[in-house]
């Protein structure tokens, strides 16, 4: 495992690095990718192998609490209040790497994205289906269908390209056209929902472990723990449920949970109290 310094300049062990990310371009290994809002979502992740995780600003301190393994990119896009001023973007994007990420993800311009590289911070780009451009799609949808549609997601590839990203985020694209950009992109590009044929294959960790409402069908899911927590709740309703009654008629407690006194030390006690 790689040993590397990171943007404080501390000495951990990650999965991948720059460097192994960039070796993925026709090699036939793949990477692998989540994400992360916790400190246990992390743990679970390293101990399951992933190498790579996506997470959002303000579980990133957690996250990297409970993994300095996985290689972090931090989504400074969903932010409560993301930056947009340039220079506010830069020092966001400062502090995250100081937080721990190994890399910002963003769905910026390609002229916001230079100005991060130029000050050496790596950038995952973002393109296909954008959640927050998804009114100009005319809704929630796969893109690059057409060959009209899958050129103007890879003329975005190579704008991303010529700002630096290392890699890119390729959402919702035809898994058809997304197999040909991944083989002419110089970039390691990452399929959510895009087929099995990019460098780095992600889903969300919501979508694995069965915690969504609703389950995408480009995802799959592995676990139900929708169910496992409605049964967590419904112990925890039956529990205080027989609490409160089993204190109510005098059931609780019981002699065993309570902390005894010697009779002669009661005594001794009521007589200073009475005189």
């Amino acid at each position: 495992m790689p040993r590397i310094f990171d943007y404080n300049l501390e000495v951990h062990d990650r999965f991948a690095t720059l460097a192994s990310i960039a070796a993925l371009k026709g090699s036939g290994q793949k990477f692998i990718e989540t994400t992360a809002d916790s400190a246990e979502d992390a743990a679970a992740a390293e101990a399951a192998g992933i190498e790579m995780a996506v997470v959002e600003v303000s579980a990133l301190p957690a996250v990297r609490e409970g993994s300095k393994r996985l290689f972090i990119s931090a989504a400074i896009d969903f932010m409560p209040d993301p930056p947009y001023a340039i220079d506010d973007l830069l020092r966001t994007s400062v502090r995250m790497m100081e937080q721990g990420a190994d890399a910002i993800h963003t769905c910026r311009s390609p002229a916001s994205i230079r100005r991060l590289v130029d000050e050496d911070i790596p950038v995952m780009g973002h393109v296909g289906f954008v959640p927050r451009q998804s009114s100009v799609l005319g809704g929630i949808r796969g893109v690059g269908k057409t060959a009209e549609e899958a050129k103007v997601i890879w003329d975005q590839i190579r704008q991303l390209e010529d700002a630096g990203v290392f890699a890119v985020e390729c959402e919702l694209v035809a898994a058809p056209m997304m197999k040909e950009i991944t083989k002419r992109t110089s970039m390691a590009t990452m399929s959510l929902g895009s087929g099995p044929d990019a460098d780095i294959l992600g889903l969300f960790m919501s979508d694995i472990c069965g915690l969504g409402a609703h389950i995408p069908r480009h995802a799959r899911s592995y676990a139900d723990l929708n169910r496992l927590y409605a049964q967590i709740e419904e112990e925890k309703l039956r529990a205080l449920t027989e609490f409160r009654a089993d204190a109510l008629d005098g059931s609780f407690p019981s002699s065993g949970e309570t902390i005894a006194a010697p009779d002669d030390e009661v005594e001794r006690f009521i007589e200073m109290l009475e005189s």
